[in-house]
């Protein structure tokens, strides 16, 4: 459900923040500590690689500035996403957004101080076992030696990158709190259309109120499209202005090497996915059969098809997700019942609030996540993939140390995505609720669909832009909206009836701002898929490992953490085995409905 504020909602289903601070009062102290202690880290220019104390003791600095700066930054900005349009705390974000910039300023020394030393000298101090902590994170530095500048160089770069979010941040600030989208009546309600209720909106069957509030949606996005286009494209040119001045070939290059991602697995995505679209297309039959129309409109995607009135309430999240949970083994369920008992979870939605959900976490505090809730099995499901994220977060902060628990990108939607796989698993092998049965394996389908073939979709987009950009070729909302059609065409076929309003909903999709990362949820719910069905086989080795996995933070690179499960990304077989499972819950949904 919607409330109309904030304080509507009972304390209970709201996160806990006082294990971060107690209240603003010491968040403010804090703040203004670190405003002089961050100039601490200056004392180490020149003297980086003196000596291995003096390189040991340059990083113990930084980590330690850096995850209390983490702290005070998680904090201010969970208070932010509560009200979009408190300028409190939107000024109060600006600060340490800012504060945070001049740290990394102050430090940017470090890392061109250590690589204009000899890979001889480097190697020397790394045989002595009080930099062992650091050995991996030093040799991962040493990779970056042809696309690091001088100390000046980083210096400016890191000056001039001070204000990186504000463009994302006013593409949120536009979506979630500026515009107006006005209200529809739906079910006897009068309803406040928001960018966060619009895809709980678009669920609901009748398809009048599809297509009245996705016109309302694609006419607003219309109106603001020159901005939104603007707002991307300058995000945009920054990652492509900063590819060309540190010598990669290109901007996706650039993204992937942070990760030590091989291009080729992102081209063994997209050559298998566009071998198998006639899956896709199948699926699109497959909507168009249960929501029983002579035609597929694009507002008609994202609709209920399983005829049932169950809803859920904030304890039934609980309830479902503690089973669930219980097949990884007692460690993982357990972190599970913590997260619910000392309120690491805000559930409420209205109008201000950040849209969509997250799960963040610092080196000094516990995971929280955010959600907006509306009473939905999705939103059930939401929470669980969030709650994979916070299980991570969980493991890589108890098992390792303040520069490597940070989950890569590449990995971390893995563990979310599997939490997801196994709640939707566990309902439809134990519930003798056909309609729920129902529901599961639909929610199943749809999160594949989402996070394999419409992030592809979605993600060539950004790389064909990229690609002109690159090239130094101009583009415009235009060519984002031009392109986008062409792409959803190609992937959909004749089985969805294309319509202009189509053009604009790309405005919508904030991970636009932070590049290369759509193919990252293809890539890992593909990786989930395998992982989840290893885990409902009951292989007790596999869950071992798979909680070794999650405990192992940015101690390895991605892919040979996921190679050490028996994941080869660079294996076609991999996306073909989700894709295959895909194809087989959408048979078994028709199985369990003719029961």
């Amino acid at each position: 459900m919607d409330y109309n504020k904030r304080e509507d909602i009972n304390p209970k289903y709201t996160w806990d923040l006082t294990n971060i601070y107690k209240n603003d009062e010491e968040w403010e102290k804090d703040y203004q500590r670190l405003k002089e202690n961050i100039k601490n880290i200056s004392n180490y220019e020149h003297k980086v690689m003196e000596s291995v104390d003096s390189l040991y003791n340059t990083l113990e600095e930084y980590y330690n500035i850096d995850a209390k700066i983490s702290k005070c930054y998680i904090y201010i900005s969970l208070k932010h996403d509560e009200d979009l349009s408190n300028q409190n705390y939107s000024l109060k974000f600006n600060q340490v957004y800012s504060l945070y910039s001049e740290f990394i300023s102050l430090s940017s020394y470090i890392i061109p101080e250590i690589l204009k030393e000899s890979k001889g000298k480097i190697n020397k101090y790394l045989k002595d076992k009080k930099l062992a902590k650091y050995k991996f994170l030093i040799e991962d530095i040493s990779r970056y030696k042809k696309h690091t500048l001088s100390s000046k160089e980083e210096l400016i770069i890191s000056k001039l990158s001070s204000n990186d979010g504000v463009f994302d941040k006013l593409s949120s600030t536009l979506l979630n709190s500026t515009i107006n989208f006005g209200e529809m009546e739906i079910d006897n309600q009068k309803i406040t259309i928001t960018n966060s209720n619009y895809r709980n909106i678009m669920m609901n069957k009748n398809r009048n109120i599809r297509k009245k509030c996705y016109k309302i949606m694609s006419d607003k996005l219309k109106e603001y499209i020159d901005i939104f286009g603007e707002t991307l494209i300058a995000n945009m040119k920054k990652y492509s202005t900063l590819a060309n001045i540190k010598n990669y070939k290109s901007t996706k290059s650039m993204q992937l090497f942070s990760s030590n991602i091989p291009e080729e697995v992102v081209d063994n995505l997209y050559n298998v996915v566009h071998k198998r679209i006639s899956i896709y297309q199948k699926y699109l039959e497959f909507i168009k059969m249960n929501l029983a129309l002579e035609s597929l409109e694009y507002y008609d995607l994202n609709a209920e098809y399983v005829n049932n009135n169950l809803t859920f309430t904030f304890d039934d999240v609980e309830g479902l997700i503690t089973e669930a949970t219980k097949i990884y083994g007692k460690k993982y369920n357990d972190i599970i019942k913590k997260a619910f008992k000392e309120r690491w979870i805000d559930y409420g939605s209205y109008k201000g609030k950040r849209s969509g959900a997250y799960c963040t976490a610092t080196y000094e505090t516990h995971p929280v996540v955010l959600t907006n809730f509306h009473n939905k099995f999705t939103d059930v499901s939401a929470v669980a993939h969030e709650l994979g994220h916070a299980v991570n977060f969980y493991l890589s902060i108890e098992n390792n140390d303040a520069h490597n628990y940070e989950n890569d990108i590449f990995v971390a939607e893995v563990a979310s995505l599997t939490n997801e796989i196994i709640l939707s698993n566990y309902i439809f092998t134990n519930s003798k609720n056909k309609t729920l049965k129902q529901l599961a394996i639909a929610n199943l389908i749809d999160i594949i669909q989402n996070n394999l073939f419409d992030a592809c979709l979605e993600g060539e987009l950004e790389n064909k832009m990229y690609e002109l950009i690159d090239n130094k070729e101009e583009i415009d909302a235009n060519t984002l909206s031009d392109c986008i059609y062409k792409l959803r065409k190609e992937y959909y076929g004749n089985k969805v009836n294309l319509d202009d309003d189509i053009k604009y909903h790309w405005a919508r999709r904030a991970h636009y701002f932070m590049p290369f990362y759509l193919f990252e949820y293809a890539t890992g719910v593909s990786a989930a898929i395998n992982i989840a069905l290893n885990i409902i086989n009951g292989d007790d080795e596999f869950k071992n490992k798979y909680i070794e996995f999650l405990s192992k933070g940015s101690t390895n690179y991605p892919i040979n953490l996921l190679k050490d499960l028996g994941i080869d990304m660079l294996s076609p077989s991999v996306i073909n085995n989700a894709i295959n499972y895909f194809d087989y819950l959408i048979d078994l949904y028709s199985k369990v409905s003719d029961e």
